[in-house]
């Protein structure tokens, strides 16, 4: 017998499906029930890497966390990269299989991966009580819709009851609502249950009039509405929607244990691929990070990042083009703290061999890291372990480019000179004390007066986010009846009615 399952739609990208299905499967957990988290088709630059080594987006592991459960392939079944505004990387089961165009994908390809997708969710729902289902983009998109794997096609073709979700905090809720459900064919608005309101400010009873004018409009109930929470967007999709000017990362609010703050900048490069790396660094109190692309916002900065990123190439360019390169070479020869994770690992060597990715292919590195890059077809994918710093780190690498080391160091599996360091492990910052290890060298070399804190645990603040998602559903949802809903895990058959027409 097939578990209950919910498909958690939005009425744009960003409007808070990511966390609206994280909060929904921490709630259900919460209850006894065994579920998982499943999104058809995912477009993302920031990826994990599962135990079995497939590749899946951060959103679906940062959900199956949230069911207290081990990420698996099922669960993100095609992920696409981008490397260019018209073209993919298509990971299949987690594994890479070649790259395609927007057109060659949306023409024929994503029709034919409806079978796989269905089946993944099948056996999901075959083991789980129940699976919480994540949209893309807006069911709305009937350009796409012919195509649609993720949306409405897997909703009808699986049986599922649709959510909507609206970022309220956006404007126009009302409208996003309405319009989402009037654009789509009779056979499809069957599948649409009712409406969830995100991040909504101020009081509720003045929403409530038009909560009810919506429900008369489209035959449709709201089972919620999600008031504004600060720090609540973890494991984003998508690196390129950081705004530059000014942004910092959701800090720990706690003062600083020493008399300094640590200032870190993250170069904010094309294409910018797993930047929660530096989620860990945002974490421990007394650490600001900014996201930054102009050579004079890296002179105060006591560390500097270069984040991995989809086109390693191309961001060495984009780093030459605005001056940060010529910054980054004086800062090494300063002796200056900088950290280089995956792409820009690469990008800090001498040479790189590039047939892969850019297909550009001898293309001289910054020259500061003893090592030589070539890009290899098959991708490495793995979850390594291992000691640095005295302190014991795990992490996980996806990455074409292939190191071969000629000095330095030994960091991980990168290297270090002087204060300049790196490594292709994502993730190795969340090992607590490994992080305090690398804080101090750094804030020993800026001479700032700074002591990590000796209790951050990343892995407890973590949980501890996760639990105020849960916390949002069953506090600001009609829980019981979004629970019938899932059991359920079928159409609603609703009717819409048009403004004007015949009762």
């Amino acid at each position: 017998m097939s578990g209950g399952g919910l498909l958690v739609a939005g009425t744009t990208s960003d409007a808070g499906k990511s966390v609206v299905t994280a909060g929904i499967c921490r709630w259900l957990v919460r209850q006894g029930v065994k579920v998982a988290p499943f999104k058809a088709q995912n477009m993302s630059l920031n990826s994990f890497v599962t135990r079995e080594g497939a590749e899946i987006g951060r959103a679906q592991a940062m959900q199956a966390q949230a069911c207290r459960i081990e990420p698996t392939a099922l669960m993100n079944p095609v992920l696409l990269k981008p490397g260019s505004d018209r073209t993919s990387q298509v990971v299949l089961m987690g594994k890479p299989v070649g790259e395609m165009s927007a057109r060659g994908y949306h023409g024929g390809r994503q029709e034919a991966l409806l079978g796989t997708v269905l089946d993944c969710l099948a056996e999901l729902r075959g083991t789980y009580d129940a699976v919480i289902c994540e949209g893309a983009g807006s069911p709305a998109e009937i350009n796409l819709r012919r195509t649609d794997i993720v949306n409405m096609g897997i909703a009808r073709n699986a049986g599922l009851p649709v959510l909507v979700v609206g970022d309220i905090d956006r404007g126009g809720v009302f409208a996003s609502f309405f319009g989402t459900v009037a654009l789509l064919s009779p056979e499809d608005q069957a599948f649409v249950a009712g409406f969830l309101v995100n991040k909504f400010r101020g009081d509720v009873s003045l929403l409530e009039p038009g909560l009810e004018m919506l429900h008369d409009l489209t035959g449709r109930r709201t089972y919620g509405v999600l008031p504004f929470r600060h720090g609540l967007g973890i494991d984003e999709e998508d690196g390129l929607r950081i705004s530059l000017r000014g942004t910092v990362r959701e800090s720990n609010t706690a003062p600083p244990v020493g008399e300094d703050v640590l200032r870190v900048a993250v170069c904010a490069i094309p294409l910018m691929s797993n930047f929660t790396d530096v989620d860990a660094l945002a974490a421990e109190p007394g650490v600001v990070v900014r996201f930054v692309d102009r050579p004079e916002e890296l002179a105060d900065a006591d560390l500097v990042v270069i984040p991995g990123t989809r086109g390693t190439v191309k961001a060495l360019e984009w780093l030459r083009e605005r001056g940060l390169a010529e910054a980054l070479v004086r800062r090494a020869a300063e002796q200056r703290p900088t950290l280089g994770i995956c792409g820009g690992f690469q990008i800090l060597g001498e040479h790189i061999d590039d047939e892969v990715e850019s297909r550009q292919g001898a293309v001289e590195g910054l020259g500061v890291l003893p090592l030589r890059v070539r890009f290899a077809r098959e991708k490495t994918l793995t979850r390594p372990v291992g000691e640095a710093l005295g302190e014991p780190v795990e992490g996980y690498e996806i990455h074409h480019g292939v190191a071969q080391l000629t000095g330095g160091e030994t960091f991980l599996d990168g290297c270090r000179v002087g204060q300049t360091w790196g490594t292709h492990w994502h993730g190795s910052l969340e090992s607590d004390g490994f992080r305090r290890a690398f804080l101090r060298e750094v804030a020993a070399a800026a001479g700032r007066r700074f002591v990590p804190a000796p209790d951050t645990s990343f892995a407890a603040l973590r949980e501890e986010q996760l639990d105020r998602l849960g916390d949002l559903i069953e506090q600001h949802a009609d829980t019981d009846a979004l629970w019938r809903l899932i059991e359920s895990g079928a159409p609603q058959g609703l009717p819409f009615i048009p403004p004007g027409a015949p009762a």
